[in-house]
């Protein structure tokens, strides 16, 4: 990124503390299902993840330096098992990178529009571009092996209509029929079937490789919070005679062997939570039935209970790195008196 004149936001400092986070992370695991990897289809695409991981952090980093910004510790080597047997199935990291990507989508997008300096904003441009590609590559390889979860399919409209009555809003009352679910909500529905499928692998995998007996019953109650939600929305598209579809086989091993730090797994959960989070309000705003909607929120609650609680299990052992923020001055005042 070249000089500028401009200091940076509290935005643009904000994201990219935030991406630099998640990067090494990624870096991380990335590096790890690289060595195990034997599917050549599959490898390429993770190998094209890892470096993209690897050349935003050089970027970053460069960034910090040129601004005497405190580079974060973030994660490393210390924080991987290299030696760890085999944790995940090959269509696990397919699926991994393809929702990882889905997810950087998001955050890249509402990166660029948060940056005001021509460098940042260029930056964050071309990670969205390469995020993009990433997700259209894995989704290739996925089609091309029969991997690839589609939405459930619907029939095509033939002609277009409005909506008649408030009742199209309707879905509290258990006494009056429901009007069938439309397009948006359905689509919403299966995302989030599919995003929380991978976190209950996630979860398991985590828990059954961790040590701490605190830190694997924050895992399987993951693993559970996911699988009730997952029943919750297959309920929803079942009870309006829509079948669902088939979801790949993102396995993960029997292995019990420690693969990742915990400060490490615990932060993969944070992550996750939040994007659950995003993805059932984007949802709620998205659907027309209350019903729908009430359960979004309801759910949500769950999600951020449970992050809550990683949150404070991450405080207990020191491992919840700090944001940049502003001073607290009154702190400052009493100080200095």
């Amino acid at each position: 990124m070249s000089k500028s004149k401009n200091n940076l936001t509290s935005a643009e400092i904000g994201c990219l503390w935030t991406s630099y986070m998640n990067d090494s992370m990624s870096v991380t695991i990335l590096e790890f299902m690289l060595k195990h990897i034997e599917d050549k289809d599959i490898k390429p695409s993770v190998k094209f993840a890892h470096n993209m991981a690897m050349k935003h952090l050089e970027e970053i980093r460069a960034l910090f330096r040129q601004e005497k910004y405190a580079i974060p510790e973030g994660f490393s080597e210390n924080d991987v098992n290299m030696d760890a047997p085999w944790l995940f199935s090959d269509v696990f990291c397919l699926t991994y990178v393809n929702h990882m990507a889905k997810a950087g989508m998001v955050a890249y997008s509402g990166f660029v529009a948060m940056s005001a300096r021509e460098d940042v904003s260029k930056y964050y441009t071309k990670g969205l571009i390469d995020t993009a590609a990433l997700f259209n590559e894995t989704n290739k390889i996925a089609l091309e092996k029969g991997l690839l979860a589609r939405h459930p399919y619907i029939e095509v409209p033939q002609e277009t209509d409005y909506v008649e009555s408030k009742k199209y809003y309707s879905g509290l009352n258990p006494l009056t029929s429901k009007r069938p679910l439309n397009a948006i909500e359905i689509s919403h529905l299966y995302m989030n079937i599919l995003t929380n499928s991978i976190g209950v692998k996630l979860c398991l995998g985590f828990a059954q490789t961790s040590p701490s007996k605190e830190i694997q019953d924050f895992m399987l109650r993951g693993s559970d919070i996911s699988n009730k939600h997952i029943k919750v929305f297959t309920n929803f598209l079942m009870d309006n005679d829509i079948s669902v579809p088939w979801l790949p086989d993102v396995s993960v091993s029997k292995s019990t062997t420690k693969t990742f730090s915990d400060k490490l797994m615990m932060f993969h959960m944070s992550l996750l939570s939040a994007a659950g989070k995003g993805n059932y309000s984007t949802a709620a705003a998205a659907s027309q039935r209350m019903d729908l909607s009430v359960d979004y929120e309801r759910l949500s609650l769950e999600i951020v209970q449970f992050a809550k609680s990683g949150a404070d299990i991450m405080i207990k052992h020191h491992w919840l790195e700090q944001p940049p923020g502003t001073k607290n001055r009154k702190e400052l005042a009493k100080k200095k008196s």
